[in-house]
């Protein structure tokens, strides 16, 4: 099993399974004190994404569960090897340099970095790997407070794809560099 396939295992089952005798009748769990309103389970957005040549590379699909957003992608011709890939705060993305997509989608305001103590902000997203033939094929789980309805405020969001990888701590983008690959969240 490769590391992000454990990673992704358990991102997944970090919820705790109880066990319950069959004989004894199920528990009703406590009300909460304050119902909050869940996110939309189904609730789904798609990104195309295109190099700075205006070529399509790949696509992402964001899809809401009661747990959080699983994000799925493929990508083709990318440059090999390892690259940071963030939720950007908005949905514009003119190339060939894709600044239009603002900085990282952050409305906690927490510091850049899975590793800093300060982090993680929702845009954060674990590093891509492109194959020799810059294939990529992803799933990842995010928990941390992203839903789909949040990707679709006022000016939208972005995904990027960047021309290195992140480090998941230096602060505001990780140390992963310029932008190679861009795509607006779409409603699905």
């Amino acid at each position: 099993m490769t590391i992000r396939a454990l990673l992704t295992a358990t991102v997944l089952t970090a919820t705790p399974v109880l066990a319950q005798d069959a004989a004894a009748p199920a528990a009703t769990p406590p009300a909460p004190a304050q119902a909050k309103s869940a996110p939309a389970k189904g609730e789904s957005a798609k990104a195309l994404v295109k190099d700075a040549q205006g070529k399509e590379v790949g696509e992402v699909i964001f899809e809401q569960t009661k747990h959080g957003v699983l994000i799925k992608g493929q990508f083709r011709d990318l440059p090999p090897g390892q690259h940071a890939f963030h939720i950007h705060e908005t949905g514009k993305c003119d190339a060939p340099d894709f600044k239009t997509a603002g900085a990282h989608f952050n409305p906690t305001k927490k510091a850049h970095g899975i590793l800093s103590p300060k982090g993680k902000h929702v845009g954060d997203l674990p590093n891509l790997y492109a194959d020799k033939d810059g294939k990529v094929t992803f799933d990842t789980f995010s928990q941390n407070g992203l839903t789909v309805k949040s990707l679709f405020d006022k000016d939208g969001s972005a995904v990027v794809v960047h021309v290195k990888e992140d480090d998941y701590h230096s602060d505001p983008t990780g140390d992963a560099g310029g932008r190679i690959a861009c795509g607006v969240v779409e409603k699905q």
